[in-house]
């Protein structure tokens, strides 16, 4: 069987009697190491998941990134390939046919990809935040029916919350469902959702209980819906400032008619599912940052060495040497901290914390890098002709999308005083 076939032969065996992710396998040293004190290095099956991952997005990705940006055509052919090397869907189960790797696994692969080209990225790895709820709530019928769908096939699946009066006010969302005996009817309308155009079926989230004074912890339930259920339907793909080939469209409900089998975990608790599988998808957020901002980074380290001005390289200049090991100081920060938060959460930890502090660092580090890497080109830098102007375009949604910069902010202050 193709598919999976690669990173599958690059899982490793657990290692007996010490708690860590199944992403780690060490020797008995670095064994004694890892449980006696911190350890930065990657194992080798993760090194060769990355090399793996490198290859696709310099070979693959990279060469198509500019058509796919002019174009804003979704990159289904490149998908195609992510699926069938394992790059995709790394998050499912052995138990529904997946690989089953950890967090910390997904954001290597998310970042190798964002240096080929974000958008594609975004667009390879949304099927995990419309699973991640799923995985973590959804009753074993619906992961075997949904989960394995992913990995038996190549396809898409979406994360339909925001609409087009709440954002990042999740709790004021108005997309409704009325229970009606066995069966619940869907009501209302998404925005922004990303996949939302090619997705096989769908994470919703609506409010079941109409009193404005009911807690959002009790006041939403969330459904998996199939696409082609009547009822549903999508809008035209909206024309975005960057990642363009990401397919992002309105997905409306119209009377859909949902069984009670598909409502995922409780009824009533899907505000705390939607919300809690950011835990999860934040720090690969972060890592395709983290991506972009290497690309940046070494996009500008090429062109400082082969552009002169006044005699000499521009590198040898010190301001421009300056803004590039900014650069270095940012990209190597915010990969520590994407680390970080999918080792915690590898481990079964609480990570919102970290995930935010991750996400908002990263979207940060890689706006700024891709600006400067813009001012080391030039006028060059500004024009399509060269790659850091799709990366300044690209890099803004990361501060955005998953929670805004402002929100990551709220959530980590949130947290430090929950400390204190």
């Amino acid at each position: 069987m193709m598919k999976l076939k690669f990173i599958k032969n690059l899982v490793p065996k657990n290692v007996t009697g010490v708690c860590r992710p199944r992403c780690f396998s060490v020797s008995t040293k670095a064994e004694e190491l890892a449980v006696g004190g911190l350890n930065f290095d990657l194992s080798d099956q993760q090194m060769a998941m990355k090399e793996v991952a490198a290859k696709f997005a310099r070979e693959q990705v990279a060469p198509k990134a500019a058509y796919h940006d002019q174009t804003m055509e979704y990159p289904m052919e490149i998908f195609k390939e992510a699926w069938r090397l394992g790059l995709v869907n790394m998050h499912v189960p052995e138990a529904y046919g997946g690989v089953e790797m950890g967090v910390l696994d997904e954001c290597i692969v998310a970042e190798e990809i964002a240096f080929g080209c974000s958008g594609v990225g975004t667009a390879l790895l949304a099927n995990s935040l419309a699973s991640m709820p799923l995985l973590v709530a959804g009753s074993d019928e619906l992961k075997k029916k949904y989960l394995s769908r992913l990995v038996e096939a190549p396809l898409q699946a979406a994360y339909c919350v925001t609409e087009p009066g709440a954002g990042s006010d999740v709790s004021g969302i108005k997309t409704r469902s009325e229970k009606r005996g066995k069966e619940y009817v869907v009501n209302g309308s998404k925005m922004w959702i990303t996949n939302g155009g090619v997705a096989n079926w769908y994470f919703v989230l609506t409010r079941s209980n109409p009193d404005p004074k009911c807690p959002a912890s009790k006041a939403f339930t969330a459904f998996v819906i199939d696409r082609d259920t009547p009822g549903v339907s999508v809008g035209k793909k909206e024309i975005n400032m960057g990642q363009k080939c990401s397919d992002t469209r309105a997905v409306s409900f119209e009377d859909v008619v949902v069984p009670e089998s598909q409502v995922i975990g409780e009824e009533g608790k899907g505000f705390l599912l939607a919300m809690g599988a950011f835990d999860r998808t934040r720090p690969a957020v972060g890592a395709g940052a983290v991506g972009l901002a290497q690309r940046a980074l070494e996009e500008s380290i090429k062109y400082a060495l082969e552009r002169k001005t006044m005699g000499t390289q521009i590198i040898n200049h010190q301001s421009v040497a300056n803004l590039i090991a900014d650069m270095a100081v940012g990209v190597e920060t915010a990969r520590l901290m994407v680390l970080k938060s999918a080792y915690d959460v590898d481990m079964g930890r609480r990570n919102t914390y970290f995930a935010s502090i991750a996400k908002c660092y990263g979207a940060d580090i890689a706006n700024k890098a891709a600006t400067d890497a813009v001012q080391v080109f030039g006028g060059n830098g500004y024009n399509t002709e060269y790659p850091v102007e799709k990366l300044m375009r690209d890099a803004k949604i990361y501060q955005i999308y998953e929670g805004t910069a402002q929100i990551q902010r709220l959530i980590i202050t949130r947290e430090l005083l929950k400390r204190m």
